[in-house]
């Protein structure tokens, strides 16, 4: 008898035992696994536009969280650079290993590959800047090409070409449509786009040109009119996968996702054009 109490009791804890390490399944409560996470160093200028890239990336790899850090041109090259000649291992400081570097434009990239401090080869375009004609949101009619406004006595906000790159790229495609004599006199020259921003707005000017990241960015108090993509050499960007990224196949999983229809998607959504396959 006391045999038979014996067994059935260490059934009954068994069972027990069994039955708590079911019941998380049961209420639907399963043990998370510890996301890997994913690094990409970046220029603040493309915080949006990645932001957007990394949400749809995490939506497709639930087991991913991608994280961000943001310096500028100069510096992240001296962060890779201190990175990987550090004497205590590949390591980015704070955040573990970098995967992918996506700095404002091409020209860095080059540089990177040149030094090794990027996989040459490993490089993929996914957007570029695009200029955009905007008016104010609660403006009813506006024109909507470039030839309407030489027609009439529309008043045009542009950037300061000597100060920055927007400037250039708008003064490189007025000159080259002809439309720079056209629209002699109705010229508002603005420090940059905040600047054509804030002309706009306060009705100094009629029309401004700006980068249709920064038409985003303020489409509570802007419309885009129009989108400008002739008669200047937009800026394109790419990511290129670092010399120690920590898991490769991940990193090239990345780079295919950026050039899926659904990365187009998300690229113009943020204001960006996408380059077509074999032109950057």
């Amino acid at each position: 008898m006391k045999r038979q109490w014996h067994t059935n009791h260490v059934v009954q804890v068994f069972v027990c035992v069994a039955l708590f390490l079911l019941m998380p399944d049961w209420f639907g409560v399963r043990q998370a696994r510890a996301a890997e996470t994913f690094v990409i160093a970046a220029s603040p200028s493309l915080k949006g536009l990645l932001e957007r890239l990394g949400s749809g990336f995490e939506k497709a790899h639930p087991e991913v969280r991608v994280k961000l850090y943001f310096d500028s041109g100069l510096e992240l090259r001296q962060t890779i650079a201190g990175m990987e000649n550090s004497m205590v291992g590949q390591y980015f400081i704070g955040s573990g290993p970098i995967n992918l570097v996506a700095p404002g434009g091409d020209e860095l990239i080059a540089r990177l590959q040149g030094k090794y401090y990027v996989l040459p080869g490993t490089a993929r375009s996914y957007a570029m800047d695009q200029l955009v004609l905007v008016v104010p949101e609660s403006l009813v009619e506006a024109p909507e090409s470039l030839a309407e406004i030489a027609q009439g006595q529309t008043r045009l906000a542009i950037a300061d070409p000597i100060r920055t790159k927007l400037g250039v790229q708008t003064t490189d495609m007025l000159r080259a449509s002809g439309m720079g004599e056209l629209l002699k006199g109705r010229l508002d020259l603005a420090t940059d786009g905040r600047g054509v921003i804030d002309h706009v707005l306060s009705g100094q000017a009629d029309v401004g040109i700006i980068f249709g990241d920064q038409a985003v960015a303020q489409q509570q108090r802007l419309r885009v009119v129009g989108v400008v993509n002739k008669g200047y050499s937009p800026t394109v960007h790419s990511m290129a996968m670092e010399r120690y990224c920590p898991n490769r196949r991940l990193c090239e999983e990345f780079l295919a996702y950026i050039q899926s229809g659904e990365a187009h998607r998300l690229v113009r959504q943020a204001g960006y054009a996408v380059p077509l396959a074999g032109e950057w």
